[in-house]
């Protein structure tokens, strides 16, 4: 598995980035049985940042804290079937990994979240990396059901991996 992740911001964290994203997506994936190596590109960003590609990829201009771009298209939350029609689209020919999507953080965001949650901005990082990685594994939350469904999702993995509002 591949997960690229740059930080074209300043902020340096007191603990690894790159392995705190990649235990936690490699949770999320082995929770639902992606039965796929996946490549996962991350980048984190400031406010400003965000809220540019909010503006640019989904026409609202404000900031958030995570955006996720999947580059499959579900029938069902966590069903990975591609048929062979997509295939060329999905997979990367060099390396043969599927192409989950893209996620892009605002590490302000990250700051001030773990602050007004009272946690450790490793434990907001990773709840942010889960809740991505759920939305590029097809899952929503528009509706109380879904978010109710993501919602148990993220503390899973969260837990299994020993990363609680406590602990973190």
């Amino acid at each position: 598995m591949t997960f690229y992740v740059e930080n074209e911001t300043e902020t340096t964290y007191s603990f690894d980035v790159e392995q705190t994203v990649e235990a936690v997506a490699r949770a999320v994936l082995e929770a639902e049985g992606c039965p796929y190596e996946v490549q996962v590109n991350v980048l984190l960003t400031d406010n400003e940042g965000i809220r540019e590609f909010n503006r640019q990829y989904r026409q609202i201009d404000r900031e958030t804290d995570v955006l996720s771009f999947p580059n499959l298209e579900y029938g069902t939350p966590g069903h990975f079937e591609i048929g062979q029609e997509q295939e060329a689209d999905c997979f990367d020919p060099d390396s043969g990994e599927l192409i989950l999507g893209d996620i892009i953080l605002s590490v302000d965001r990250v700051a001030g979240q773990a602050e007004e949650y009272g946690h450790s901005l490793r434990r907001e990082l990773a709840f942010l990396v889960a809740h991505s990685m759920l939305h590029l594994c097809g899952y929503d939350h528009m509706e109380p059901e879904e978010a109710e469904v993501m919602e148990q999702k993220q503390e899973q993995v969260l837990t299994s991996l020993g990363i609680t509002r406590e602990t973190a």
